[in-house]
Formats: C-alpha cells, sequence, structure tokens
C-alpha cells in the first residue's frame, strides 16, 4: 500500500510538472502569434498530442520540449526552465564569464572592443549590464555620475535616467524611444523577472514617462535610415549610430546572453572628435 501510495504522489508530481511545461509552450506560442496546427507542423508533432501537452493530459518528452523550444525561438535559459517545469534536468550550462573555462572567450572579446577604439564598444549580459568595454567608452561613462556608473553600469539606465546619458542626449524622443522599445522586448521575453523590474524602474523616471506619452509621434525625418544616438559631450557634439552582434551557435546560457554593442561615427566631425580623444 506505502509502495502504491508512492507511485500515486510521484505521478502526480509528474502531471503538476507537464502542466506547467505545458502552460509554458502555450504561453511562448502566444507571444510567438503561432497557432498550435502551425507549431505542431513545424515541429512534427499532431496538433492533437500539442494539444494534450499544453493541457497537461500528457507528459512530453524532453527531446519534444526541445524540438518546441527551437521552433518557438525560446532564449537557452527559458529552455532550461521549460525542462525543469516538465521534471528533466537542465541541458544548458551557465557558465560565469570570469570563468577560466571562457578565458578564450573573454579574451577575444575585449581584443575586439580595444580594436574598435577610439569608438566606444561594450560587451553586454542580458540585462545590458556592461561586463566588458574599451576606453572609449570608459570616457564616455566617466562622466555619468557616480550612482549611475555602477557596478554594475547598466546601458538601460544610464542612457535612459534623466541625469544620465539622457542628459546629453540632443534627440533623446527618438532614441529613448528605440532604447524603451528594446527594453519592452527584453522584458518580454526575459524568463527571471529582472528586465521586467528594470523595466518598472525605468517607466518612473518623469523623462520616459513624457516618452511613452508621444510614442506615436512622427519621427522628424522620415527619410533617416537610421535612428543615431547624438550627444553634447565635452563641449562637442557626437552623432553615432551602434551595431549588435551576438554569438551565432551558443549552447551556454552566458554566451546566448551576451551582446556586443559598437558605435561608429555617422559624419566626419564625430569621427574626428573621437579620433583626437575628446
Amino acid at each position: 500500500m506505502q509502495s502504491e501510495n508512492v507511485v500515486e504522489r510521484g505521478a502526480a508530481r509528474a502531471y503538476r510538472a507537464a502542466r506547467g511545461a505545458g502552460a509554458m509552450i502555450r504561453a511562448w506560442r502566444a507571444r510567438r502569434r503561432l497557432s498550435q496546427l502551425a507549431l505542431a507542423l513545424d515541429a512534427g508533432v499532431s496538433a492533437r498530442h500539442l494539444s494534450f501537452v499544453e493541457t497537461g493530459r500528457s507528459r512530453p518528452s524532453a527531446e519534444m520540449l526541445l524540438a518546441l523550444a527551437e521552433r518557438l525561438d525560446i532564449p537557452l535559459r527559458a529552455r532550461n526552465e521549460l525542462l525543469l517545469a516538465a521534471g528533466y534536468a537542465p541541458r544548458f550550462s551557465e557558465t560565469r564569464l570570469s570563468s577560466p573555462d571562457l578565458a578564450s572567450v573573454r579574451s577575444a572579446l575585449q581584443r575586439l572592443l580595444d580594436a574598435h577604439d577610439p569608438y566606444p564598444g561594450v560587451a553586454l549580459d542580458r540585462d545590458w549590464n556592461v561586463v566588458l568595454a574599451n576606453a572609449a567608452a570608459l570616457r564616455l561613462a566617466a562622466a555619468l555620475p557616480d550612482s549611475l556608473r555602477g557596478p554594475p553600469l547598466n546601458m538601460f539606465r544610464a542612457s535612459l535616467h534623466p541625469q544620465g546619458f539622457a542628459a546629453m542626449t540632443v534627440n533623446f524622443d527618438d532614441w529613448g524611444r528605440y532604447l524603451l522599445g528594446e527594453l519592452e522586448r527584453l522584458a518580454a521575453d526575459g524568463p527571471g523577472g529582472s528586465e521586467a523590474a528594470l523595466l518598472e524602474e525605468v517607466m518612473s523616471y518623469p523623462n520616459v514617462r513624457a516618452l511613452r506619452g508621444g510614442r506615436d509621434r512622427p519621427a522628424d525625418r522620415e527619410d533617416r535610415l537610421l535612428i543615431p544616438c547624438i550627444l553634447e559631450f565635452a563641449g562637442t557634439r557626437l552623432s553615432l549610430f551602434t551595431t549588435l552582434a551576438t554569438f551565432g551557435s551558443p549552447r551556454d546560457v552566458t554566451l546566448a546572453e551576451l551582446t556586443v554593442e559598437l558605435f561608429y561615427p555617422v559624419d566626419a566631425a564625430t569621427e574626428a572628435a573621437l579620433r583626437g580623444v575628446v
């Protein structure tokens, strides 16, 4: 009798875990705006079976969960949480950037950033905290108040806070909207909740609340190919555009969440100012 109770309790735990994983799949499918049929066809399973998985009536295998996660483009951190919710062990490691195992990656990133100098460049974690920077980026960061320099220095906080780079940003209406949109996207996909907390903090800034009120305002110049960040820094106007790069085939959570942001001069005046070391 006691062994039967143990089996029943184990089955109940497995059922609850499957329901949790199914609800997560359903939430990600809704986020990606896919129907059950479309996801089922893409993943090579029946729509009926996928429906049973989402409602918890069927416990999916780890391989099926990973196949669905791949089709839904779920971040590696969330894939680990999906596996845990279904009662499986995580499949993706999370290695500290300071770990000896990532020494070669860290060294390569720093070489990339240093080679980009005198243009600013940083490496960011999933919350856009700066984990590596070159000399040009450090010179810009030195103009921030101590409270915004960290550690960690967070690019959203430093760029949107009214006492941070926002105070130097000539086109804050446009640049701030771009940054706010990026943070909202991260908060929507972020499984840890830290991105949502950062978004809530940023939305408390009066200058950002003003942006939200005018989100549908047309840009001043519709013919622009991209939105630059225009700063008044140390008596010099810097006009910069940014690129974002990620690792192409990460199997580690830390590497999957790393982003390299490189800034480039929009015009010759900014080029000259940066090369003159502003």
